[in-house]
């Protein structure tokens, strides 16, 4: 370590990542080697001690849970309820996940939470590996590293690969397309030999998009080629994807599931995947997550930290070249969709992702090429790494320092490596260049990962109201029951079982009544209906241990009351 902060420090060792760099990049299996072990320092931090996160992702672990209690892989249920949103793909891949890790003997291996987000994990890994494979298409071996690295350090990306829900897993699929609709649009002399390889990778990976969100890759890769057969006034370059061959060989690998629960529920999927979720998106903000436009560019600055820095200087030459084939081909993933998406009143900050693969293309074309903007007013005002690195950095140690009341110490060196690393990204940019200054970023964004993710948010206890329950929650006796009053997020459920009934105050204590060795949380608004009610039914009950919280999905601070039946030992 301290010979890698001399890198920033002391001129002679400025060339220490550089030398890594080109030791990596010698083949493409020491390449595949170095971004999967530089992925895994991004992304594991957190990954296996961050309890379940609230709403979506414990959403889709929960349904997927009921689908492995039930044996039903048809139906998608979340309790009672059906879950219709998106189509079965992510949980049929959590669901192996989890079987897998019961077959090795993992522990309460339906309960726990970091074996549903394996198919994320190996999402983001297969994106990076995929953009770099993409990138080849564009740039030479080292500025396809560096674009995949870019996508693997990046903020949000890092976020995704620790979700068990659906969009890393999208993102490699979309890649995977596009890198193929890329081949057969340059032409390359390769692609034209491999006869039937690289339709079938295209059409397989369009079938897998749409299983795992429905049509979002279908947008993405026909906004692409529409925009760049209207440019070039011509489609014909489309004919080598095998397009009638390749349409009936989606059909056949999405078609019997969609028919599956045609059967099962009728048109109620389709009611509430596209007129529903679809369509609340497109009409209106939906959940709350409504933004004006400009907003994904807004975000982008922080949600593609460390590298956005780079794509302002990159954008003067892309358009200055914009008709050159590459670039026009990138242009074309990157504008089309991206418009969309400004458009579309809801807005998350995750839904551009599938684009940034090809921000990264287009920055490590413009250091192939040597074509960054080098004007110092540019330069200045865009690369900001210190000041994000120190921002996000220390925000993470003050949220512990606000909530826990703890200082965090295990994060302060990570923390101060990671301002060290972003400082002297910054300082030394002018000498060092583009290449050498994001690898320091690269450094910096890890090491911020690694206080954040790995050390300050498993500390945040406050804001795990379900996992501080699971614990304070210790039934001495055989198969326990629990209710849950006023507090219903989605993690309540994930962590005391499928069974828990989700009720109010006056529900709790019927609930009580109804037996021993049963468990009623109550929030604290529908504490006076729980007593009211016992009161009225005679119930005598015993008081557990209360919990202080904070529901960060609009419900601000929560304290909860566990209650058990009093022949509970």
């Amino acid at each position: 370590m301290t010979a890698i902060i001399a890198d920033g420090l002391r001129p002679g060792m400025r060339d220490f990542g550089a030398r890594i760099l080109d030791a990596a990049t010698a083949s493409h299996v020491r390449v595949a080697t170095f971004l999967v072990v530089m992925s895994l320092v991004c992304f594991l931090p957190g990954f296996f001690n961050i309890p379940p996160i609230d709403r979506d992702e414990a959403r889709f672990a929960q349904a997927t849970r009921q689908m492995i209690e039930s044996g039903d892989y048809v139906d998608i249920r979340f309790q009672d309820e059906v879950r219709y949103k998106k189509p079965v793909g992510i949980y049929w891949l959590q669901a192996a996940a989890v079987r897998a890790g019961e077959a090795l003997g993992v522990p309460q291996a339906r309960g726990t939470i970091w074996l549903y987000r394996i198919p994320s994990l190996v999402g983001a890994l297969g994106a990076v590996l995929l953009t770099y494979w993409t990138a080849l298409a564009f740039v030479s071996r080292r500025s396809a590293c560096l674009a995949a690295l870019m996508l693997a350090a990046s903020i949000m990306l890092g976020v995704e690969a620790r979700l068990a829900k659906t969009d890393a897993m999208l993102l490699a699929t979309v890649v995977a397309a596009m890198g193929v609709l890329a081949r057969e649009y340059l032409g390359t002399h390769e692609t034209a030999r491999r006869g039937w390889t690289m339709p079938a990778v295209f059409w397989s990976a369009i079938a897998a998009g749409v299983l795992i969100k429905g049509p979002l890759i279908v947008m993405v890769v026909a906004l692409a080629a529409v925009t760049l057969a209207v440019l070039d006034r011509s489609a014909r370059w489309l004919m080598r994807l095998r397009p009638l061959l390749g349409v009936l060989w989606l059909l056949l690998l999405v078609l019997p599931w969609f028919i599956a629960i045609i059967g099962r529920a009728g048109d109620a999927f389709f009611v509430d995947s596209v007129g529903g979720d679809m369509m609340s998106k497109l009409t209106g903000g939906q959940e709350t997550h409504g933004a004006p436009p400009l907003a994904y560019l807004v975000a982008f600055w922080l949600t593609f930290w460390p590298a956005a820095p780079l794509a302002a200087l990159a954008a003067p030459a892309v358009w200055r070249q914009r008709r050159e084939p590459a670039v026009k081909f990138l242009l074309a993933w990157l504008v089309p969709a991206w418009i969309v998406f400004e458009l579309v009143p809801t807005k998350l900050p995750h839904y551009v992702l599938p684009l940034y693969p090809a921000v990264a293309i287009l920055i490590a074309w413009a250091i192939d090429r040597q074509a960054l903007s080098r004007r110092r007013w540019v330069v200045r005002i865009t690369v900001h790494w210190p000041i994000i690195a120190a921002v996000l950095s220390i925000a993470g140690i003050i949220a512990v320092m606000a909530l826990r009341h703890q200082l965090g110490l295990l994060a302060w060196p990570f923390a101060a490596a990671s301002m060290i690393f972003g400082f002297f990204a910054w300082r030394l940019f002018a000498a060092d260049g583009a290449e050498r200054s994001f690898l320091r970023a690269a450094v910096a964004s890890q090491l911020f990962s690694i206080a954040v993710f790995g050390v300050a948010v498993p500390l945040l206890h406050p804001l795990f109201p379900s996992a501080a329950l699971a614990e304070a929650v210790t039934p001495r006796c055989e198969a326990p029951r629990y209710a849950a009053a006023g507090y219903h997020e989605p993690s309540l459920v994930f962590r005391f079982g499928t069974a828990i009934l989700l009720t109010d105050g006056p529900g709790a204590a019927d609930f009580l009544r109804g037996g021993s060795c049963r468990f009623a949380m109550v929030e604290a608004r529908h504490e006076r209906g729980f007593v009211q009610r016992a009161e009225a039914i005679g119930l005598r009950y015993a008081a557990g241990p209360r919990i202080e919280g904070f529901n960060y999905n609009g419900g601000g601070p929560v304290t909860i009351a566990v209650y058990r039946s009093e022949a509970q030992p």
